[in-house]
């Protein structure tokens, strides 16, 4: 595993350990009601758990990618994957926190802004590191990426809209709680489609140097 690797992937930890505080704000009621708490020494915690987990994951991913090469790629693209997920669902505990809606079309909309987000933060990270592509223009690679995670998009926000708004909720789970389980649901959906159409249509390396 490269240095670059390892300064990224450490990156990635210390983002995912910070985004992940909001969620625990919104979700801080159904926490304590199931018998825990949201103290500053979990949140410091939780920052140094994915602080390590990260690298010592990606490590891990470094080591079987010696058997099969595309372990070590979908390795990363799974770390910043990671990283997207907890933008996209940042993104909706803040517009749910500060709306106090969890629900209806506004939740549809808060999805398609933390999906945009998520996807443009993808975008750069993919192209120059789980992918190192150069093949492409900005300009084209953009359009090609935004083409795959258009659909992606599509079927995320389905996905998680008609999980939130459609599925009864039973009583024992709260709203906010429902609604965050909804956005894992649309990323779940989308996760698979997004890492083959990026491998193998937006930044697919040129003939003479595809590498297995």
């Amino acid at each position: 595993m490269s240095k670059k690797d390892l300064g990224l992937i450490i990156l990635i930890g210390a983002l995912v350990g910070l985004l992940v505080q909001p969620l625990l704000s919104t979700l801080e009621t159904t926490i304590v009601q199931a018998g825990l708490a949201v103290t500053p020494m979990v949140r410091i915690g939780l920052f140094f758990f994915f602080l390590i987990l990260a690298p010592l994951a990606l490590f891990i991913a470094h080591l079987l990618g010696k058997l099969w090469s595309v372990l070590y790629q979908f390795a990363k693209f799974a770390a910043v994957g990671t990283l997207n997920s907890m933008i996209d669902i940042g993104i909706v505990n803040l517009l749910i926190a500060f709306t106090g809606i969890a629900a209806g079309s506004a939740y549809v909309l808060f999805k398609a802004i933390s999906f945009f987000g998520a996807t443009t933060n993808s975008f750069f990270w993919n192209k120059l590191w789980t992918f190192d592509s150069h093949n492409k223009t900005s300009a084209e690679a953009a359009f090609s990426f935004y083409v795959i995670a258009g659909i992606g998009w599509a079927l995320n926000v389905a996905a998680a809209g008609s999980f939130v708004n459609f599925l009864p909720r039973p009583d024992t789970i709260g709203e906010n709680l429902w609604a965050n389980l909804g956005v894992l649901i649309g990323i779940g959906v989308s996760f698979l489609w997004n890492f083959l159409g990026y491998k193998y249509f937006v930044f697919r390396p040129k003939p003479d140097v595809a590498r297995l």
